[in-house]
C-alpha cells in the first residue's frame, strides 16, 4: 500500500498529468484507490482544499473522485509515532528553528507518521538531501525511522500502471 503526498496530486495537476493531458493518470488513481492500493491523508486533503481561496480544477477533482481515500490521522499508532517524528524533528541541531516550524505546521509529519503506522511505502517528490538544514525532507525522516519512499513514476511502475 502506498501513501501519498500532497505534491503528487499538485505536480501531476500542474504539469505532466493535467486533467486535459493524461485523464488516464487521474482514473488510475481512482483505481488504485478502490483496489486498496493508495491512499492519503485527511491533511493532505486539508492542504490540497485550502492551497488556494477559488477551487480549482484539483480541488473539485479530490472532492469529487479521491474524498473517500484520505484516511484519518487520530488513531493512538499515529500519534504516538507523530509525537516521535516531532520530538526528533525538534531535537535536531541540524534544522533551522524556521524549519522545525514549518514541519509542525504542515501535514509532513502527520504523512510520515501514518506510513510507519501503517507499514506503508510514501509517495513524495521531495528528493533525500541530508544536508538540509532549512527544511525537513520527507525522505530525510523517512530514511531515519527506516519508512520505505518512492516518487510517483516508482509507484506506478511497481503497480504495473500502464496508460
Amino acid at each position: 500500500m502506498y501513501v501519498l503526498d500532497a505534491n503528487v496530486f499538485i505536480g501531476a495537476y500542474r504539469g505532466y498529468y493535467s486533467f486535459e493531458v493524461a485523464p488516464s493518470f487521474w482514473n488510475a488513481l481512482v483505481k488504485l484507490a478502490d483496489d486498496s492500493k493508495i491512499c492519503s491523508i485527511d491533511r493532505i486533503q486539508q492542504e490540497i482544499i485550502t492551497s488556494k481561496d477559488d477551487p480549482d480544477q484539483l480541488q473539485e477533482w479530490t472532492s469529487e473522485n479521491f474524498r473517500d481515500y484520505f484516511e484519518k490521522t487520530d488513531a493512538l499508532d499515529v500519534l504516538q509515532i507523530y509525537a516521535e517524528i516531532q520530538q526528533w524533528a525538534n531535537n535536531s541541531s541540524q534544522f533551522t528553528d524556521a524549519a522545525k516550524d514549518e514541519f509542525a505546521r504542515n501535514a509532513d509529519a502527520w504523512l510520515i507518521a501514518y506510513a510507519k503506522a501503517k507499514g506503508y511505502t510514501l509517495v513524495t517528490h521531495e528528493v533525500y538531501n541530508p544536508q538540509s538544514k532549512k527544511r525537513i525532507l520527507i525522505p530525510v525522516v523517512c530514511e531515519a525511522f527506516g519508512i520505505d519512499y518512492v516518487n510517483t513514476f516508482e509507484m506506478l511502475k511497481e503497480l504495473q500502471v500502464k496508460f
